[in-house]
């Protein structure tokens, strides 16, 4: 690994400080990686926001829902396709890693397969799991997606 970039949120650096190591590598904070922007949800428990309605739109049409005070899911996905070409400017012929967040990860790899924002919902991105896209000649690839193991005891 030539290079690691995360959300500057506290549990992205903690996990990019721990792939970074084995490399002698220091995670590089990119604002532009962060979490989904909730606005008003911001901090709230799924089981307090399970019976507002637009909560539960905004888990059907992401594409035209906004989370109230926060982003479009649109604009989370442009935010880390724009990253990910600033990224790449930077190391076009490197293996990276990037730490970011389950929604906003969605997004990027929704956008590289060209599902519509409306299904993001319908894959899996877990905590700590690794999703791999290749690029050649700047046209990526999805290798995998929410790749998890169970580490030895």
């Amino acid at each position: 690994m030539h290079a690691i970039y995360t959300s500057p949120l506290e549990r992205a650096v903690e996990t990019a400080d721990i792939i970074a190591a084995p490399h002698e590598l220091s995670p590089v904070c990119r604002d532009q990686l962060g979490e989904l922007r909730f606005g008003d949800w911001e901090g709230k428990r799924f089981d307090e926001l399970r019976h507002n309605p637009l909560w539960q739109s905004f888990n059907i049409t992401r594409s035209f829902v906004r989370a109230p005070g926060g982003e479009f899911m649109i604009e989370a996905q442009t935010r880390m396709v724009r990253e990910m070409e600033t990224i790449l400017d930077w190391h076009p012929n490197d293996t990276i890693g990037i730490v970011s967040h389950l929604d906003t990860l969605r997004a990027l790899i929704a956008h590289y397969l060209g599902i519509p924002l409306d299904f993001l919902l319908r894959f899996r991105i877990d905590p700590a799991s690794v999703s791999i896209v290749q690029y050649f000649d700047r046209v990526p690839h999805v290798v995998c997606i929410n790749r998890t193991c169970e580490l030895p005891v």
